[in-house]
């Protein structure tokens, strides 16, 4: 009876062997090699512009570096600058900005080059979006175009996950974060063989996407909090209830954003909505102050470096201006990503909580806060949880995190989602 059965059950299905997944090792590491190089020259280009935009040209001309009248004239230059690219450079820069997110598009090779430039104009001159979607986009493209001609019987969607795993573990200075992203793209796929089997190219591809720029540029994430020690019931509490307040601020901007794209498309040339986003960037960006320029990254590490220093209205102010900031820019055309402005947003969010309620502890208020905002801008649970988790290493903030995500992702699954389909409304 017992070895019938066992004859009738299905055997699970066998683990890829291990000369299937050797030959991947090569590309996979010349994949994240390059893709880390791409990230690096784009960046690398766009700071020394900033440098001449927002030091050497102000110092110069004995003008404030970050006055009114120069922030206005600088983001309305750069709004001229990437129109002019959107306009005039073959393949326009790559398609809308508002209709794509990290899993990007496999663009034709005369649209790269377009790209790469309005997004080093637009890291140099100040909008508030990251290198992530776009840097993406590129590197998916060339490894892509490059890889079907040197292994043209290989599929293209190896050639994809390799380049945006290998993109992402660039961004983020570690493997892991690109691991928990494929994972949750995995989950609702049927996976052949053992999940590790599907992992093993796109996590070496992110491993060395992620030494390579550690070796070149040493990213650091950690804000430097004040460290957290064991949590107690009323850190749960704060971490719910902040959390929630990320969410509801990050799908009020996913709610406003078809709203101020249609508004901005009604302009129909991109020479009309580069510079109308430009002024309106400038006038938020003289209400916010220079802190909620650029893609965040910086200005975040200024803000968790001193915690005090500025008053819960002032915190306030720069969370909602930051997020509003992030809207405009992507729903007007500059090429840029999301997930950095809206960490800006949770750190400044968080630490206004802090402001307000002292016993909120700091490293809690903007743990929770960044994974509450990422819940709503990215739907990416385990990249919402890894991100907040790495500003503040401390290790007693991850259970709060997990039991604050729960709550948090109630308010926002099912709803619409920070990108825009082909019809211009939101995505589900």
């Amino acid at each position: 009876m017992i070895q019938h059965r066992a004859q009738q059950e299905p055997s699970p299905a066998p683990a890829a062997p291990a000369r299937a997944l050797l030959p991947t090792i090569v590309p996979a590491l010349l994949v994240g090699i390059v893709a880390s190089l791409v990230l690096l020259g784009v960046e690398a280009a766009a700071e020394q512009l900033e440098h001449l935009l927002w030091r050497d040209l102000p110092d110069a001309l004995g003008v404030g570096r970050y006055s009114v009248l120069w922030m206005f004239v600088v983001l309305l230059a750069t709004a001229v600058a990437v129109g002019l690219v959107v306009w005039k450079v073959p393949g326009h820069a790559g398609p809308d900005p508002a209709t794509t997110g990290l899993d990007a598009p496999v663009l034709p090779p005369v649209v790269l080059p377009g790209l790469v430039l309005a997004t080093g104009v637009m890291l140099a001159g100040g909008p508030s979006l990251g290198p992530e979607n776009p840097i993406i986009a590129v590197n998916v493209s060339l490894a892509v175009w490059l890889g079907m001609r040197a292994f043209p019987k290989a599929p293209e969607k190896g050639w994809v996950a390799l380049a945006e795993a290998a993109t992402i573990g660039a961004l983020f200075g570690t493997p892991v974060a690109a691991a928990l992203i494929i994972s949750e793209a995995l989950a609702g796929q049927r996976i052949k063989g053992q999940l590790w089997d599907s992992l093993f190219a796109p996590l070496l591809a992110a491993a060395a996407g992620a030494i390579t720029v550690t070796l070149v540029a040493e990213p650091v994430f950690d804000l430097g909090l004040p460290a957290f020690g064991h949590p107690g019931w009323t850190d749960l509490l704060a971490a719910v209830t902040v959390a929630l307040a990320g969410a509801l601020l990050g799908m009020g901007a996913v709610y406003a954003f078809p709203h101020v794209h249609g508004a901005f498309r009604r302009l129909r040339h991109p020479m009309l909505m580069l510079p109308a986003g430009g002024v309106v960037l400038g006038a938020l960006a003289a209400l916010g102050g220079h802190l909620t320029l650029f893609k965040g990254l910086d200005e975040m590490t200024e803000l968790g470096h001193d915690p005090g220093g500025w008053s819960a209205g002032e915190f306030a102010v720069m969370a909602v201006v930051k997020v509003a900031a992030m809207v405009v820019a992507a729903c007007c055309g500059f090429r840029g990503g999301r997930i950095f402005p809206a960490v800006f947003t949770g750190t400044a969010l968080g630490l206004c909580a802090h402001a307000l309620v002292p016993e909120v502890h700091p490293a809690v208020g903007v743990a929770a806060a960044v994974l509450g905002m990422l819940l709503a801008i990215t739907r990416q649970g385990w990249l919402s949880l890894f991100v907040a988790a790495v500003l503040v290493t401390s290790p007693g903030v991850i259970t709060l995190l997990v039991l604050a995500s729960l709550p948090a992702w109630l308010l926002v699954t099912g709803r619409p989602q920070m990108q825009l389909g082909p019809d211009g409304r939101a995505v589900r």
